[in-house]
Parts: C-alpha cells; sequence; structure tokens
C-alpha cells in the first residue's frame, strides 16, 4: 500500500521519511525484484498492451511475448480525477488505453511490427471505425492513430491482471468497489429545493420532493 506516499510528489509538500515511508519504499524495492520479474523491452517481439478501468482507477500491463511466453515489461495505475468519474463506462475503458499508449510511446513507436491492445468492452474493438465521435473522443482518435496497433477483446475473467491493478483496496476512499458507497458525490443533489416547480401536466407537491430529496441524502 503505498499510494499515500505519492502526496510526497506533489508541489510543496514536505518529505517526512518516518517509518512508514521507509517501510513501504523497502516494499517497493521487493515487489520489483521478486516473481513476476519485469523483463527489457525488445522492439522485435511481439509486444501486449492489457487494459482495464474500473469507477476510480485505471490499470495497465506492458508486455512481450517471448518464446518462454509472455512477460510483463511495465505496470501502469492512474488515478481518474473528479470531471474522469463522470466518464461512461466505454469512455473510461478507452481512456486507459489512452493513457497506457501515451506512457509507453516510445517503446510502442519503436516496434518493427503491429502491437496487440487487449481490452474487456467490446465495443472498442470497432472505435476507429466509428461515424460519430464525441469532441473528446475524435481527440482519442486521433492519438490512436499515430500508432500501428488492433484493439482486440478479451473476456474479463481473462484479464486478471489488469483488473487487479485498477482495483486495488488503496485506491478507494472507504476500500471495496461499490460506486455508491465510495463516493456519495456521485449522486449529488442536481434540482435544487426551490427549482422545483409543479407542472400542469404532471402535478406534483414541492414539499413531498424536497422530503424525496433530504432522504436520500440521508440514506447516502
Amino acid at each position: 500500500k503505498i499510494s499515500s506516499r505519492t502526496s510526497f510528489l506533489k508541489k510543496d509538500s514536505c518529505f517526512h521519511l518516518n517509518e512508514e515511508a521507509l517501510s513501504q519504499f523497502h516494499q517497493l524495492k521487493e515487489a520489483f525484484t521478486t516473481a513476476p520479474i519485469l523483463s527489457h523491452f525488445s522492439p522485435s517481439l511481439p509486444t501486449i498492451v492489457e487494459t482495464d478501468g474500473s469507477d476510480y482507477a485505471l490499470g495497465a500491463v506492458l508486455s512481450k511475448v517471448s518464446d518462454s511466453g509472455k512477460h510483463p515489461i511495465a505496470f501502469y495505475i492512474g488515478r481518474l480525477i473528479p470531471a474522469e468519474l463522470n466518464y461512461e463506462i466505454h469512455d473510461k475503458e478507452l481512456l486507459v488505453i489512452v493513457w497506457a499508449l501515451k506512457c509507453w510511446r516510445a517503446f510502442l513507436l519503436s516496434l518493427s511490427s503491429p502491437f496487440e491492445v487487449l481490452t474487456n468492452h467490446s465495443s472498442l474493438q470497432y472505435f476507429m471505425s466509428s461515424k460519430v465521435l464525441t469532441c473528446c473522443q475524435a481527440r482519442w482518435a486521433g492519438f490512436l492513430s499515430e500508432f500501428h496497433s488492433s484493439i482486440t477483446y478479451r473476456p474479463g475473467c481473462l484479464a486478471t491482471l489488469p483488473d487487479a491493478l485498477s482495483r486495488q483496496d488503496d485506491v478507494y476512499p472507504e476500500r471495496g468497489e461499490d460506486f455508491i458507497s465510495n463516493d456519495p458525490m456521485n449522486f449529488q443533489q442536481l434540482i435544487k429545493k426551490d427549482e422545483v416547480q409543479p407542472s400542469r401536466y404532471f402535478p406534483v407537491k414541492v414539499e413531498s420532493f424536497s422530503n424525496l430529496i433530504d432522504s436520500n441524502q440521508k440514506a447516502l
């Protein structure tokens, strides 16, 4: 669990090498030197990018395929910013692909053969041929066109490694995976009490609707 240490990397933050920080540093050293052992990148070997997105984080794995099998080269975990928390699952799964390719751009552009991107969101297979895109998706499509790659669907049950990266306990504010219980702000009040007006077609009691909003907030 090292997510709390990333706050030291922020601007104007003070670094205190206490016992907790030192212990987490040694945990990182051990993780980098034990199985699965990271392998060096080789531009001549087939390369795979595995991705997965969850409610609050994105995970990706860069691997190469050699005669002895698939070996991880690098791992990536990213937290979603507040604006990205509102993305639909399609865009979250697409965002992790964009993040991963940006992170490993130097590696992927040097490959001598096309690489494969594995995702558990089936509709992304056809993203590059989509005719209707949002402004954000159009920018992502322009970036993805720089790479000689293909997006392939793989069932989520086979994506255990990137799935584990995107669902680590220390990523979530209250632990667990439930989107509602982790961040009640995902269901913040969008209609204020003074904005509720009766309709001549569908009469609504303002008082009862306001009470419903209050009860929902208390439940969260």
